[in-house]
């Protein structure tokens, strides 16, 4: 039984039969605020290529009542089972199917999802479709390349809101509470979208060119209304709308375009069409540094431009979901970066360093595959939302630019859109396109870098004569054999890559760039001519401006001066880079975790990035508490706990350093004093001069107490009686599971593991708080909990709840040879789904690692 599954030649073989026309889809949400479910009625009309064929469309539902095709009747008990209903003895050319059924809402974030927000009781709707959740709302043939239109008709509650893809139209009906939107242009089942309630909402415009006119709306729920900083948004907004019309040469495809700040969002957003799904959280309740304000900015910037990318045309089978989103990071990245008037004009420092070691993370794994993955079924792309997928993919894009030129890279995009719109594609017609016109041949670059996986690295062979002259010079690429039970072969690629030579500068004592050479290497050696006779400068940088994908190393002078001046480049991109590099060195047990934490404490003071530091913050803490040898590891966090409070004491009063400074200090305080430090400073009886300890700070410091067993349930109770809000739910709950008890870890376990009814969020905080890194010995008792319940929670839970479980409760503290073994036993006995077990093996795959790297620190 197929379950919720599609295989890609059921989707195929459906779309060579039908051509779907249009849905009218009208639902009563009237009853929302109880809950519930709510009445579903689906008119499609679609054409059939054959009479008297046989096809299904996809329901996920309840009860269904009617099915009514081309005026009969047919019997739902016979039609109707496993999310999908049977159509017989279809019409050759139009039919027409009526179904009707009661949908529930539900609270994973998938389908139509329903949030109560403790502040007002209010109930909040939002759908999530992506990948196959519109079957959950109303009957739909669910793959992305049977486009239609789409018309909703919504009863609601009086005096809510009612938003979709259409202009939003004035309510009619007898209690002015029916919304009838018009038709939507032809778009995928997956980019529908309503969203429902009382939410607060504000309205500007896009004011383009020739006349164009855009409305703007932004809505979020009112208890965050205070917080909305709607002129920002639209500001970047405004910025993405400019660039992307520009180089994209194809105005705005959609009537109006509105954000909506949801809450208990799974992602980080949803590109809905014309009606953009973002995560509340992003709506900030406290003070955050500017890297924060740039995440959401791209963010923001990434679902504008899916409205070219993604959703004005279309991958046809999931396996080219690239198509989407690599360029829509590398579009949104850019965007950043080079349009006029930008506040993140050093936005590829930021992908440098996060979203490249997303991905150089993700490469490393047994599940790695190339950027056009091989997609079977819906069960294998719900799991290849990756690394790969979006940075990895982006990655490559930004060194294609730089091979065929910024100039023929968009021209080549603005023929694919003005040939495709509205329809859908697969990899050769983008290829087809940026060859017409950049005169390159990208066959031979897309097999090695699109169809092959795995990473290659990059070292300089530099050899220097007694003068400090370089004799000769050339880039070695490698490429190291992919992870046990990837797929595929090592391959050797060609890059386009640039070479910095940095020296100091005496007067500045700033490492500034004296010379830049850009070449293609290809092949395992590049010989370099234009370096040799040169001085050899302090440090040698491959990939400098980080055009390819690929992993650097420093030769060993380099490495010698980097380690003593990393935070004197002047620049913040070569500083990303090698701060990658080290970061990327510690991780493959090339450099010991305890150099790595001296080479941090060294360079950080000097970092002026934000976003560079809160990333080096994140790494520092993960490689103690992972890769550090175990008889090393306290007096090593030890180490790091008093440079985070001496740089949080030294930062300048109310700067986003202080608040990073903070954070961290928060994350590892250990000793009696640090701990009396955050309770006072949460009491008010401690202060430091400039910090605003606010409400999300708070939640920072009841974390790290009630996780050292210094704050109990009451302590919990109290800082929740000031923040009764959604928000302030989730941290309450996850302090409460990072108690250091044995019943605290018992309760937690049972309230995600052994019963169903946590929303999303909560759920998600839950497991944050049961995870905790100094607690070791209280959490290995569930090991092997984790594997008795791991494969029931998959098979009767949603994929996103499931996927939670699976991930975030995975024993990876538990590093050791035992924790492979029990994981290699499961895998070998419970037969898990192809998703499970990627996941797991994922999962392994970072015990592994921590092993290499504690032996190398040991």
């Amino acid at each position: 039984m197929p379950g919720t599954n599609l295989t890609r030649e059921e989707a195929q073989q459906r779309a060579k039969l039908l051509t779907v026309d249009s849905y009218e889809i009208d639902l009563d949400l009237s009853g929302a605020q109880e809950g519930g479910t709510y009445r579903s009625v689906t008119t499609v009309r679609f054409d059939s290529a054959e009479a008297n064929a046989e096809t299904f469309i996809d329901l996920i539902a309840p009860a269904v009542h009617e099915v009514v095709l081309n005026g009969h009747a047919l019997d739902v008990a016979a039609v109707f089972r496993d999310s999908r209903i049977a159509l017989r003895h279809l019409h050759e050319g139009a039919n027409e199917l009526k179904v009707v059924a009661d949908c529930e809402y539900t609270n994973t974030g998938e389908g139509l999802h329903r949030f109560v927000d403790p502040v007002d009781q209010q109930a909040y709707l939002y759908t999530q479709f992506e990948v196959p959740d519109a079957r959950r709302v109303f009957a739909s043939f669910e793959q992305p390349d049977l486009k239609a239109t789409f018309r909703f008709t919504v009863k609601a509650p009086e005096g809510w809101t009612v938003v979709s893809n259409s202009p939003t139209p004035e309510p009619s009906g007898p209690q002015s509470n029916v919304w009838a939107f018009a038709p939507t242009p032809r778009i995928s089942t997956y980019i529908t979208a309503l969203i429902v309630g009382p939410y607060h909402s504000v309205h500007s415009s896009y004011e383009g060119p020739d006349g164009q006119s855009v409305p703007l709306g932004i809505y979020c729920r009112p208890s965050l209304a205070e917080y909305l900083d709607a002129d920002a948004i639209f500001a970047v907004t405004r910025q993405g709308f400019d660039w992307f019309q520009e180089k994209f040469d194809y105005a705005y495809p959609f009537e109006k375009y509105d954000q909506l700040f949801v809450p208990e969002f799974n992602a980080g957003a949803m590109e809905n069409a014309g009606a953009v799904t973002i995560r509340d959280q992003y709506v900030f309740r406290s003070k955050v540094t500017d890297a924060a304000y740039e995440t959401r900015a791209e963010t923001i910037l990434h679902e504008l431009a899916h409205m070219w990318f993604g959703d004005l045309v279309t991958m046809e089978w999931w396996n080219d979901l690239w198509l989407n989103e690599s360029f829509a990071t590398y579009t949104s990245i850019a965007c950043q970066a080079y349009a006029p008037g930008s506040r993140w004009p050093h936005s590829w420092t930021t992908f440098a360093n996060s979203m490249k070691t997303w991905a150089y993370r993700q490469d490393q794994l047994p599940s790695t595959h190339p950027i056009m993955a091989d997609i079977r079924d819906l069960d294998d792309v719900l799991v290849n939302f990756d690394g790969i997928t979006y940075a990895k993919g982006a990655s490559v894009l930004k060194q294609l630019v730089a091979y065929v030129g910024m100039d023929e890279f968009f021209n080549g995009v603005q023929k694919y859109f003005k040939a495709h719109a509205f329809g859908n594609t697969r990899l050769s017609d983008l290829l087809g396109a940026l060859e017409e016109t950049s005169g390159r041949d990208l066959k031979t670059w897309s097999k090695k870098w699109l169809e092959t996986a795995g990473i290659n690295v990059l070292r300089p062979v530099v050899d220097v004569d007694s003068s400090g002259t370089i004799t000769s010079f050339a880039v070695k690429q490698e490429a190291p054999a992919l992870p046990a039970g990837a797929k595929g072969e090592p391959t050797l690629r060609p890059h386009r890559i640039a070479i910095g030579l940095y020296n100091l500068d005496d007067a500045t004592g700033k490492l500034v760039r004296t010379d830049r050479v850009e070449l293609d290497v290809d092949g395992e050696l590049t010989a370099v001519e234009a370096l040799v006779g040169r001085p050899r400068p302090a440090v040698i940088l491959l990939n400098d401006d980080d055009l390819s994908y690929a992993k650097v190393r420093l030769d060993a002078d380099s490495l010698a001066f980097v380690t003593e001046h990393l935070g004197d480049f002047d620049a913040s991109l070569p500083r990303a880079l090698c701060w990658a590099s080290a970061w990327d060195m510690t991780r493959d047990a090339e450099l010991p975790t305890r150099d790595y934490l001296s080479l941090v404490l060294s360079g950080i003071g000097k970092e002026s990035d934000i976003g560079v530091v809160q990333s080096l913050h994140r790494q520092v803490k993960l490689a103690l508490d992972l890769y550090a040898a175990p008889a090393g590891r306290e007096a090593a966090l030890a180490r790091w706990t008093e440079a985070t409070l001496e740089h949080l004491r030294a930062a300048a009063p109310g700067s986003d350093h202080q608040l990073a400074w903070a954070r961290a200090f928060a994350a590892t305080a250990r000793t009696e004093s640090e701990l009396a430090l955050l309770e006072g400073l949460l009491d008010g009886s401690e202060s430091i001069d400039g910090l605003a300890v606010d409400t999300e700070l708070r939640w920072a410091f009841v974390a790290r107490l009630a996780a050292t067993g210094r704050l109990d349930e009451a302590g919990i109770a109290a800082e929740f009686e000031r923040d009764k809000t959604a928000a302030g739910e989730r941290h309450a709950a996850a302090a409460r599971a990072a108690r250091p008890t044995t019943a605290a870890k018992a309760e937690a376990w049972a309230s995600v593991v052994e019963s169903d009814k946590l929303p999303n969020a909560v759920q998600e905080a839950v497991i944050s708080g049961f995870v905790q890194t100094d607690q070791r010995e209280l959490l290995a008792a569930y090991t092997g909990k984790y594997f008795d319940a791991v494969k029931s929670v998959w098979e009767s839970r949603s994929h996103e709840m499931a996927q939670q479980v699976a991930v975030g409760l995975y024993p990876a503290l538990q590093v050791s040879q035992d924790t492979l073994d029990a994981t290699d036993a499961w895998l070998k006995a419970a037969e898990p789904t192809a998703a499970l077990r990627r996941l797991i093996t994922e999962s392994r795959a970072g015990v592994e690692r921590a092993l290499r790297a504690q032996s190398a620190d040991a």
